[in-house]
């Protein structure tokens, strides 16, 4: 996998759909079957929409991960879970933050694992809220990058 960091087309939201749910089921084991289900059409129908998405592809073209950004925001970030740990993500968050200007993303606290990685990637935590994004009990951790 050597690919650059490219832009998604609408065609391919499906298989982001298909990646971000393969995401979830791997490290948000705190989301029930419901609230995967209830997420699904949201993700598809609004939050696409809503971010500027990039990707990186493997050797065959597939879509191995991809980021969602809107101005100095990091809103989603994903890797499929066969190819966690090579690095896919560092070169997703590093592109968001040296291209893009990205500067704050927000972490489920329930998700030690993307918390962990974005402090390695230099972020602090900033603030917390006891409710996620849609008003439901998932506490997020706000996290930005020191001026």
């Amino acid at each position: 996998m050597d690919s650059a960091v490219r832009g998604v087309e609408q065609a391919e939201r499906v298989e982001l759909l298909a990646l971000w749910e393969a995401s979830v089921r791997a490290t948000h084991d705190f989301l029930s079957e419901a609230d995967i289900a209830a997420l699904r059409p949201q993700i598809m129908n609004e939050y696409f929409d809503l971010v500027e998405l990039r990707c990186l592809c493997g050797t065959q073209g597939e879509i191995l991960a991809f980021m969602g950004t809107a101005g100095e925001r990091l809103e989603m970030l994903f890797v499929h879970p066969e190819h966690r740990g090579q690095g896919l993500g560092g070169r997703l968050a590093r592109h968001a933050m040296g291209a893009l200007g990205v500067r704050e993303v927000d972490v489920n606290e329930q998700n030690p694992q993307a918390l962990g990685f974005y402090l390695r990637l230099g972020f602090e935590v900033a603030g917390r809220s006891a409710l996620d994004g849609q008003g439901r009990p998932f506490p997020l951790l706000h996290l930005r990058l020191p001026s």
